[in-house]
């Protein structure tokens, strides 16, 4: 109870929603959003702050997200032209297929996969930032790192998600006594409030100011990556300098779709948010969800039908398009897309929810990875026009629980399916050496009938992350809310052969007659940190999700 209190009052201290003529920043953490509003009046893009306010999220945010990770960035120039970048981390030449099988050939428990060395990927966030800075970038590289370095060295404030986040995992820590001595100070849990600095990671972000990406994937840095991942006393693993060395991030192809009068683009494989998102609104196009509404059971259990048939897909055929044939065209291809969608009716749920086969596809068997509700999204637009959307993310809370530099190092390598091979066959996101393990990350830009950008989203939230978009662009390009409204809208999933709906919401209210069509309905807590941008009249508005201690700034 104390700290959903906290968590009141910190919200109150600054705005959720910002309206602005020129640029806006929207961040899952108010520093992270002044480190973006700190670019932008400094003359700096979208891309600028975008970056700053990665790093900012390393320092303030480490339970989240942060270079110690990886990420996916889609950009959008004035002219309506997107541009994806992916930062996704890989796999170590070391890593083999049965990474996570226990001695006994049986996948690992997930609470035995992720803690320690096994688990962790090469970062590809810093060559991401240096990617995309070269690109769009107008401050000078360094001055993007003056907020997180500020930050790191004066001392920041713990938030209450944060206080919460380091006792939900700190039971782990008797075995990493690096983590133990940054977040626990004084050999016990910091309170919300309580004031905490970081020196070693304040001196890693001025190596890399002062010496570029490859004072991070080089020398002293990568040298203490290697160390602390193959010395971890919980499953030591092998990272090379090579492996650091060689990491590359990638321009990918946007995925981009019609629906209705708007034309949306995401983030292709090795994400599956951006073909799963579009499949669900695709699916749904058939029906008039405007007229039918928020408030409607049957709004519902559309989206959730749609959305089970498009995760079995999902499940079936994504995965890293440099190992796997990825048929995204297939995916998104409208007549396969209708065949699908004649599987749903508005008057019982199906009984059970099976991959298609899509042009271009051979039919395959599903496995779905174990992703945990972790990440973070940010959002910025400059006054030129330019957006940038990116998900940022170490996977669970606080990655693998290994620190080197003061740096959180990801857990990214459990997104990958596990067993690497069902029914005999290999599995789409089995692990391999080079490879990058699917994800769920999914942001967003939509445009208009005259190609203008006019909402770019994303959130935080593991597997759950395409609904929490999908629920979102629904509440604005369907029901007309404002971007604010629609991400404070119900979250619905699926688990354990039922629909997930949002406890304490009007969702929860409406399972009697969800319940009627046909499939168990179980209230849960659904939590997102949905950060989203919207064109309107007169400029641009700023919106952050009220279930987060997120805010959206002004230039």
């Amino acid at each position: 109870m104390m700290t959903r209190l906290l968590s009141i009052l910190f919200l109150l201290c600054v705005p959720t929603v910002a309206l602005a003529q020129g640029g806006v920043v929207s961040a899952a953490d108010p520093r992270a959003a002044q480190a973006g509003q700190a670019m932008l009046r400094a003359g700096g893009t979208a891309t600028d702050a975008a970056l700053a306010m990665l790093l900012a999220l390393t320092v303030v945010e480490p339970q989240s997200s942060g270079i110690g990770g990886g990420g996916f960035l889609v950009h959008s120039d004035a002219a309506g032209h997107s541009t994806t970048i992916d930062g996704r981390e890989t796999a170590p030449a070391a890593a083999d297929p049965k990474r996570f099988l226990g001695a006994d050939g049986k996948p690992l428990p997930f609470m035995q996969a992720f803690p320690g060395g096994r688990s962790v990927g090469v970062p590809g966030n810093v060559r991401l930032m240096a990617e995309a800075h070269a690109r769009w970038g107008r401050l000078p590289w360094a001055k993007l790192f003056e907020p997180a370095i500020a930050l790191a060295d004066q001392g920041f404030s713990v938030t209450p998600r944060l206080a919460e986040s380091i006792g939900s995992v700190d039971r782990l820590w008797g075995d990493f006594p690096a983590i133990t001595a940054l977040y626990h100070p004084g050999g016990k849990p910091p309170a919300a409030g309580t004031r905490m600095t970081n020196p070693a990671l304040a001196r890693l972000l001025r190596a890399i100011a002062q010496g570029g990406p490859d004072a991070f994937y080089k020398g002293p840095s990568a040298a203490a990556i290697t160390q602390a991942v193959g010395a971890s006393t919980r499953a030591p693993a092998a990272l090379t300098a090579a492996d650091l060395a060689g990491y590359v991030a990638k321009e990918r192809p946007s995925v981009c779709f019609a629906y209705r009068t708007y034309r949306l683009c995401g983030m292709g494989p090795p994400s599956s948010g951006g073909t799963t998102v579009l499949q669900i609104l695709g699916l749904l196009e058939r029906y008039d969800m405007k007229a039918l509404g928020p408030d409607n059971p049957l709004s519902w259990h559309l989206i959730g039908e749609a959305m089970q048939l498009a995760y079995a897909d999902r499940e079936a055929y994504l995965g890293d398009p440099d190992f796997v044939d990825v048929p995204v065209h297939g995916l998104l291809d409208k007549r396969y897309i209708a065949h699908r969608a004649a599987l749903i009716s508005k008057d019982t749920a199906l009984p059970v929810y099976e991959a298609g086969v899509p042009p271009g596809a051979a039919p395959r068997t599903a496995a779905a990875p174990g992703e945990v509700s972790g990440t973070t999204h940010f959002v910025a637009v400059d006054g030129q026009g330019e957006v940038v959307t990116m998900t940022s993310t170490v996977e669970g809370p606080f990655g693998s629980q290994i620190v080197a530099n003061g740096m959180v190092l990801n857990n990214e390598l459990t997104d990958f399916t596990f067993a690497p091979e069902k029914n005999g066959a290999p599995v789409a996101n089995r692990v391999e050496a080079g490879k990058r393990p699917l994800s769920s990350m999914s942001p967003t830009i939509v445009y208009d009938a005259r190609g203008q950008a006019v909402l770019a989203l994303g959130s935080a939230g593991g597997k759950r992350i395409p609904m929490h978009v999908l629920k979102t662009l629904v509440g604005v390009l369907d029901w007309d809310l404002p971007v604010a409204q629609a991400i404070a809208l119900p979250n619905i999933f699926f688990g354990g052969s039922a629909l997930l709906v949002e406890q304490g919401t009007k969702l929860a209210a409406m399972r009697p007659a969800l319940e009627k069509l046909g499939q168990p309905v179980t209230i849960a807590d659904l939590p997102s940190k949905v950060n989203a941008i919207e064109r309107v009249t007169g400029g641009w508005r700023g919106a952050a999700d009220p279930r987060s201690e997120g805010v959206a700034l002004d230039e």
